[in-house]
């Protein structure tokens, strides 16, 4: 029935099989050595073994989210924007959070990424519990770890277009990976605008020069509130492609929050939130 669900396992099994005559399975795992049967049991072992390191490479938790709460405001003027949310995401995933407005979805994805702290519930990114963090850690935790592409650009107007790309890595006082920078240059077609300020480029590009922030530190998670939503359709199918690539590149795991059915159905997976609860989380690819 494993080999059913999971076919990957059979290849495993192959190579084990395959191996067995060079290799003593029995001393690297040391069982009460009993003849035959011990040496088909401790290969059996080795099988599980390898079957579940398998998994643990393929199917890592990256994001945790557990009983999450939000409460603005106290007694009749009390509104509670996120209501016990609880969800995980997978290394890899490419998420989209759909709502209408005032669901809390924009709610949800500041508190994913440490911009805004919950009433209760918690938060783990990569194992990190993110609001057990004093403010000085969780301002390093948003430079390394998060990578936030917001509707309206926001970047620094009197920096050049790679200036912007590479300011979280120089916050951080490293070095920018020259490599890792033209790779991303090309990737988002900015070669040629590299030196451009803000106000010198289009609305797409200066989302792309967005993108090129979020993803210059190889962060866990890029968090995207709605990053089409000011841009023409021929621009946010640009963008949306630029994150689809940027996931299959770069097994980058991507949250995006949208409004626009069309874009959400291009993800691997959708989660409705409604009055601060989610509703509904499909898988649809």
């Amino acid at each position: 029935s494993l080999l059913k669900t999971e076919p990957s396992v059979l290849r495993i099994i192959q190579m084990v099989v395959l191996a067995l005559p060079y290799v003593s399975i029995n001393k690297l795992f040391d069982p009460v050595k009993t003849g035959f049967f011990s040496y088909k049991m401790s290969s059996l072992c080795h099988i599980c073994f390898l079957y579940c390191k398998y998994k643990e490479g393929f199917d890592m938790e990256v994001l945790r989210v557990e009983h999450l709460t939000k409460i603005y405001g106290k007694g009749e003027n009390e509104v509670k924007a996120l209501d016990n949310v609880t969800f995980t995401v997978e290394q890899g995933e490419f998420v989209a959070i759909i709502g209408p407005s005032g669901s809390g979805k924009s709610t949800l994805l500041h508190m994913l990424g440490g911009v805004d702290k919950p009433t209760r519930g918690k938060v783990f990114v990569g194992g990190q519990d993110v609001y057990a963090q004093n403010e000085e850690q969780l301002a390093v935790f948003r430079r390394r770890k998060v990578g936030l592409i917001y509707q309206f650009y926001n970047l620094i107007p009197v920096l050049s277009a790679e200036e912007n790309i590479t300011l979280p890595v120089l916050m951080d006082g490293k070095e920018v990976n020259k490599e890792r920078l033209e790779e991303l240059l090309n990737v988002l077609g900015l070669q040629e605008r590299r030196k451009n300020l803000p106000n010198q480029l289009s609305g797409g590009q200066q989302q792309r020069v967005s993108i090129g922030r979020a993803l210059m530190n190889a962060p866990a998670i890029v968090l995207a509130d709605e990053p089409t939503g000011n841009l023409d359709s021929k621009n946010s199918q640009e963008i949306v492609e630029l994150l689809k690539l940027s996931n299959k590149k770069y097994q980058q795991t991507m949250i995006i929050i949208t409004h626009d059915e069309s874009i959400a159905l291009q993800a691997d997976r959708i989660i409705s939130i409604e009055d601060g609860k989610i509703t509904r989380d499909e898988r649809i690819r």
